[in-house]
């Protein structure tokens, strides 16, 4: 079975374990590719709708998981109790509701080993969010399939609130360090949105006055960005 490169990215930052879930599952092909590869030895798919979940019970039984891999209908992490999985998968959806759902089923998520986050939009909502919650940002990865860039995020529950420059929420600092060429397309890419933004507003309105002055400190920092590629 052949992963896109999002779920490709997503998939080499799952460490060996015995037991994990996967919440929005769709069509289940991280469980089935986890397991046939021994990442992972059992798994939970799981999916709000029940389209998604009879979509993946089809392709377990077509790759012969069935036995390691079980279908769960029922809204982001309710359907486990704390302590049943090692490890949760959270993915293809908003950082807004990746967010809420953490938030939902926080006893879920304590005992968690980690979590591996990947928000479709709104990753600067999720990751202030985690920052703020005291999760601890173990690793990021980015990628750049199909005419669009994700980020992913792998993180840990814990207790130390960290406050950041607004700046980091939106642009990670790991994925800065790394200093790949898709992260740095993907700075580019947000700068040349800002400044096109910034270039529109002409208006005499204190509120449009007020987001040019904004816009002109967060292209700056972008551009500093910029310099460390």
């Amino acid at each position: 079975m052949e992963l896109s490169i999002r779920l490709k990215t997503l998939a080499s930052m799952i460490e060996p374990c015995v037991s994990a879930i996967d919440v929005g599952t769709d069509h289940g092909y991280i469980p089935i590719y986890l397991v046939k590869n021994g990442v992972i030895k059992n798994a939970i798919a799981s999916d709000v709708n029940r389209g998604p979940v009879e979509k993946a019970k089809n392709n377990i039984a077509i790759n012969n998981t069935q036995g390691q891999i079980s279908c769960r209908l029922g809204s982001g992490l309710s359907t486990v109790k704390k302590g049943e999985v090692e490890i949760a998968i959270i993915a293809g959806m908003g950082g807004n509701l990746i967010r809420d759902i953490l938030e939902d089923d926080l006893d879920v998520v304590r005992e968690l080993k980690y979590v591996v986050l990947q928000p479709v939009q709104n990753a600067e909502v999720l990751r202030e969010y985690l920052y703020n919650r005291g999760y601890d940002i173990l690793d990021e990865e980015i990628c750049y399939d199909d005419g669009k860039y994700y980020e992913i995020i792998k993180a840990r529950y814990n207790t130390k609130p960290l406050k950041l420059d607004c700046i980091y929420y939106e642009i990670s600092k790991i994925l800065l360090d790394k200093k790949q060429g898709v992260m740095q397309n993907f700075v580019e890419n947000k700068l040349q949105k800002y400044l096109k933004v910034y270039n529109s507003l002409n208006g005499d309105t204190i509120l449009s006055k007020r987001r040019k002055d904004q816009l002109y400190i967060i292209t700056h920092k972008l551009k500093e960005f910029l310099k460390c590629f």
